[in-house]
């Protein structure tokens, strides 16, 4: 009888343990808890019903298994439509991690070094000049280079060019004349026209934040003999399934299309005057002008994570994704971005240098970029984590960045 109690009281531990090992399992998945995870979704939600952003669709990925997929909240908010999984978002300058990565592919083909000057292929860079004062202007006095501008330089920006995005007179100039009509026909005559417009500083003298992504773009096509639309489709988009990814749209892909939204004086969201032209495109920006979702931006990040091969395809040695994540800029990043501690910025993207640094949850090794309408990435190769979270909101912010990487982290337990 002291027996069958015994047996009794085994099988019934037994069976308790199980159960509570079964609940705990289906709240883990690659080490991360789902419990923990909810409180992403709560930011993002608060973040929502503030009128902060319309919506937006989180994409998660660890080990290779799907962590969340989710759409929350408006596509358009003032129309009260829903977000979907699927919906297309214009993605600003997480084009420019694309770009980079396609010329890149050229560079393992031998077209080019990255310390040759980029005149050797555009004799016009070297007309360049450098603004003795960025506050004067285009029309103030200038000094003649004192390098050339490298390949490496354009890639990491560190080449003296400028976006048009600071408030200086220089960069004013430079929105009005790089960006303002007539516009040219095609990238390669935008490039040039780059040439005409000052530096903010001497090539590799420091980090500022430029459109040399579309002097990529005007590469690719002198190299590859294709248009940089084309190539992206043939050789990256069309092998990696990333199907509703591109430069102009269907009318099908067009109707999915979330809204750029902004608040008003009230706090309440309305959408901006100025909503992306998704067709009739025919400059290939490197800086901007892609449109994709979140899952075709799945498969680009995890190529990425898998050291440049991706459904049985290399696209990109694992030497040359080292290179391109390892900081190149010295501390130029941190001291043109002061809030950006411990972080540098490779060949195409920003990178996490030191943790403690930066104060902010992640791995040395990290990676990331975000695009203007607030669309985040980052990937972590330390832990095999990628995270998107897309959103379509003026103006951009480094915060949800910050609050993607401390509540993502976070929920790592194992």
């Amino acid at each position: 009888m002291k027996a069958i109690k015994i047996l009794l009281l085994v099988l019934l531990s037994i069976s308790f343990s199980s159960r509570n090992f079964a609940q705990s399992s289906e709240k883990l998945v690659a080490g991360m808890s789902l419990e923990r995870l909810q409180r992403y979704d709560a930011f993002l939600q608060k973040e929502i019903d503030n009128h902060q952003i319309p919506g937006a669709v989180s994409f998660i990925m660890k080990d290779g298994k799907v962590i969340e997929h989710r759409a929350m909240g408006y596509s358009n908010a003032v129309d009260k439509v829903p977000m979907k999984q699927d919906d297309l978002f214009y993605m600003q300058s997480m084009t420019k991690p694309i770009i980079t990565v396609a010329f890149m592919m050229l560079n393992e083909e031998g077209h080019f070094l990255l310390t040759d000057p980029v005149s050797k292929y555009i004799p016009e860079f070297k007309n360049f000049r450098v603004a003795k004062d960025v506050n004067k202007g285009a029309n103030g006095e200038t000094d003649s280079l004192a390098s050339q501008i490298t390949i490496a330089q354009i890639l990491s920006h560190t080449s003296g060019m400028t976006h048009g995005l600071a408030t200086t007179a220089l960069d004013r100039d430079f929105r009005m004349k790089y960006y303002g009509m007539p516009f040219p026909k095609n990238i390669q005559e935008l490039v040039i026209k780059a040439t005409k417009i000052p530096l903010v500083g001497q090539p590799g003298k420091q980090w500022n934040y430029s459109a040399s992504p579309d002097v990529l773009s005007a590469l690719i096509e002198k190299f590859s003999g294709m248009s940089t639309a084309d190539f992206l489709q043939e050789r990256l988009f069309k092998p990696l399934g990333m199907v509703n990814t591109g430069y102009n749209l269907t009318d099908a892909q067009a109707a999915r299309v979330v809204k750029v939204h902004r608040n008003s004086p009230d706090g309440s969201l309305i959408l901006t005057s100025n909503q992306p032209k998704t067709s009739g495109n025919v400059i290939w920006f490197g800086t901007h002008s892609l449109f994709s979702t979140a899952k075709d931006y799945m498969e680009f990040c995890q190529m990425l994570l898998n050291e440049g091969k991706w459904k049985g395809k290399q696209y990109l040695s694992r030497k040359t994704l080292e290179l391109m994540i390892s900081n190149h800029v010295g501390d130029m990043y941190e001291k043109r971005i002061p809030d950006r501690q411990g972080e540098g910025f490779g060949l195409g993207f920003a990178v996490l240098e030191n943790v403690t640094g930066s104060q902010v949850l992640g791995d040395k090794g990290l990676f990331f970029w975000s695009g203007a309408n607030n669309t985040h990435f980052f990937i972590n190769p330390k832990e095999k984590l990628i995270a998107i979270m897309l959103t379509q909101k003026d103006p951009h912010t480094i915060y949800y960045h910050t609050k993607m990487r401390q509540l993502i982290h976070q929920a790592i337990v194992e």
